[in-house]
C-alpha cells in the first residue's frame, strides 16, 4: 500500500454570518484539501486552513510546503509504516503546522482504512457522539444578542463568545448575550486582546455582575506565559491556554507552571494527531483537562478532531463548530452535525467518501 501521489485542491464554503474576532474577520472558509493516493486505489484526505494571524500560514505557503517538501517526503513510502511516515512529515520542513496536519490527517485516514477501523476505534475510543459549543463572533451588543438567540433556537446550550476587540464594550456585550441566553454555559475568548491586569479586572467585573462565565480563553498575548500565569493565579474565572500552546513542549511548560487551568488542542497548531496525542499524554500525567478546538475549518479536518475527541477522555470540552458555521457542506460522509450533536459513522478511516466543488491546483 504505497503512496503514489499527493494532490492539492481548494475547498470553498460561505459562512452563515461573518466570523469576527479580536484578530481577524472572515466571510467564507477557503482551505487546502490534501488527497494522498496509493497504488491500490485508496485515498486519504486532510485539510488545512490559512490562519496567518495564528499559525503564520497562508494558502500559498500551505500549498508550497505540501508541494515542495511534505509531499515529496512521503511519496513512495508504505502506508503500513505509519511511524516512519509521521516522522517523514515532521522532518520535511520546520514549522508549517497546518500543512503538516493536513498531510498527517490524510495518512492516518489511509492507515485506519488499511486496518478496517474508524479512526476513533484505532485510537482506542468507544464513544462516537459528542456535543459542541458554537461561537458567537465579536460585534456590537445588539448583533451578538441576536446571534445568541439564533444559536439557542438551533439547540445549542454552550456558547463561546468572542470578546476583546474593544475591551470597554466587552461587559456590555456579555450583558446582552446573557440576557438572550440566561441558562446557557458561556465561555469567552479574548484572542490575546488584554493585558494581564486588565484581564483580571475585567473578569472580576464580569463575575461581580453575575454573568457566570465558565472560562476565559487566551486572555493575554501568546508568548506572555508569565502574564497568563498571573491571570490564572488571580482571576475568579478559570483560564484556558490556546495560542500560547502549539507543541507538546509548550503544553508541558504551561502544565508544569500551572500557567492555565485548561489547554485547547487544535490540530492545525500542533501539526497533527501525533503531537495532539503527546499533549493528551502530558495532560493525563498532570491531571489537566483539554478542549478540542478548530480554526475556521470545514469538515475534513474537523472530522479528524472529532475522532480524536471520541478516543480520549482527557478531552472534556468540545469546540468543533467550524462546519456548523458554514451555510453549505460540500463533504460527503465524515462527522454528522445535527445542532450541537456530532456523530461519527462506523466507516473505516475518517469515513469521508467525497468532496464536491473542489478546484484542483496545478
Amino acid at each position: 500500500m504505497k503512496i503514489t501521489e499527493v494532490k492539492l485542491a481548494l475547498l470553498s464554503a460561505p459562512l452563515r454570518v461573518p466570523f469576527r474576532t479580536a484578530l481577524r474577520e472572515v466571510s467564507h472558509v477557503e482551505d487546502i484539501v490534501v488527497e494522498v493516493h496509493t497504488d491500490d486505489g485508496a485515498v486519504g484526505r486532510g485539510e488545512a486552513p490559512p490562519t496567518a494571524a495564528v499559525t503564520g500560514e497562508t494558502l500559498g505557503s500551505i500549498a508550497a510546503a505540501l508541494r515542495g517538501h511534505i509531499g515529496p517526503a512521503i511519496v513512495g513510502k508504505d502506508v503500513r509504516s505509519l511511524e516512519e511516515l509521521l516522522l517523514s512529515i515532521e522532518r520535511s520542513i520546520v514549522g508549517n503546522t497546518s500543512a503538516k496536519a493536513a498531510a498527517e490527517i490524510a495518512v492516518w485516514d489511509l492507515y485506519a482504512q488499511y486496518c478496517g477501523l474508524p479512526l476513533y476505534k484505532l485510537l482506542g475510543g468507544g464513544r462516537n457522539i459528542l456535543e459542541t459549543d458554537i461561537t458567537i463572533s465579536v460585534n456590537d451588543p445588539e448583533t451578538m444578542a441576536k446571534d445568541t438567540a439564533d444559536a439557542i433556537s438551533r439547540g445549542y446550550d454552550t456558547l463561546k463568545i468572542k470578546v476583546g476587540e474593544n475591551p470597554a464594550l466587552d461587559i456590555e456585550r456579555l450583558r446582552a448575550v446573557r440576557a438572550a441566553a440566561p441558562k446557557a454555559v458561556i465561555r469567552i475568548d479574548a484572542n490575546q486582546a488584554w493585558s494581564p491586569r486588565q484581564a483580571v479586572n475585567l473578569l472580576e467585573s464580569m463575575q461581580a455582575e453575575g454573568l457566570n462565565i465558565e472560562l476565559v480563553e487566551q486572555p493575554v498575548k501568546a508568548k506572555d506565559i508569565d502574564g497568563l500565569q498571573f491571570v490564572t493565579n488571580n482571576s475568579p474565572v478559570r483560564v484556558m491556554a490556546d495560542e500560547s500552546m502549539f507543541s507538546p513542549l509548550d503544553a508541558m511548560t504551561i502544565m508544569q507552571r500551572h500557567a492555565a487551568d485548561y489547554v485547547n488542542i487544535k490540530l492545525m497548531k500542533c501539526g497533527g494527531l501525533a503531537n495532539a496525542l503527546r499533549i493528551i499524554s502530558a495532560a493525563e500525567v498532570y491531571g489537566v483537562e483539554c478542549m478540542i478546538g478548530c480554526m475556521l475549518e470545514a469538515k475534513v479536518s474537523v472530522t479528524a478532531a472529532v475522532h480524536l475527541a471520541c478516543a480520549k477522555g482527557a478531552i472534556t470540552r468540545v469546540d468543533l463548530d467550524g462546519p456548523a458555521l458554514c451555510s453549505a457542506d460540500p463533504v460527503s460522509g465524515g462527522a454528522e452535525f445535527n445542532g450541537k450533536q456530532i456523530a461519527l459513522p462506523d466507516a473505516a478511516g475518517l469515513g469521508i467518501s467525497g468532496i464536491s466543488g473542489l478546484r484542483y491546483l496545478d
